[in-house]
C-alpha cells in the first residue's frame, strides 16, 4: 500500500479544497490534514505546518501536472473573458481565443503616414503576435 505523502501546503481552507476537488474530478484521491485544527485556533498554523494538502506518492506527479495544468487554463479563461463586445476583426487571437486584438501599424508607417496595409497583430492580453 503507497503512502500519504505532503503534497502542497495552505494558507486557508477554501484553497486546500478548492485543488482537493480538482484532483477528486482527476479522479486522485486526496486529504486534507489540519483544517480543523487552523480553522478553530489559526495562531497554530505555524506550529504544524498550515493546511496540508496530501496525496498517495504514486499519484505525486499526476496531481502536480494537474495542478499546473490548471492554473495555466485558468490564467487562459480570464483573458477570454475580457472580450470587447464589437470587435474590429472577425477572427481571434489563435493563442488564448481574445477578439481583442490590434493591428501593428508601426512597421508599415512612416512619419504617421501609411504606406501598406500590415498583417501583423498583436493580442491585448496574451501579447501574442500573429499574422492574418
Amino acid at each position: 500500500m503507497s503512502e500519504l505523502v505532503k503534497f502542497k501546503f495552505y494558507e486557508t481552507a477554501l484553497e486546500a479544497n478548492r485543488d482537493k476537488q480538482i484532483l477528486a474530478e482527476n479522479e486522485i484521491n486526496s486529504f486534507i490534514a489540519n483544517e480543523q485544527l487552523i480553522q478553530s485556533d489559526w495562531l497554530l498554523s505555524q506550529a504544524v505546518g498550515g493546511i496540508q494538502l496530501q496525496v498517495f506518492e504514486e499519484d505525486l506527479e499526476k496531481a502536480n501536472q494537474i495542478l499546473s495544468d490548471y492554473k495555466e487554463n485558468e490564467k487562459v479563461s480570464l483573458e477570454v473573458e475580457h472580450t470587447i463586445a464589437d470587435p474590429k476583426f472577425d477572427f481571434v487571437c489563435p493563442k488564448c481565443g481574445s477578439n481583442h486584438i490590434y493591428r501593428d501599424d508601426s512597421a508599415t508607417s512612416f512619419f504617421g503616414v501609411s504606406l501598406l496595409t500590415s498583417h501583423k497583430f498583436i493580442c491585448y492580453y496574451c501579447e501574442n503576435e500573429f499574422t492574418h
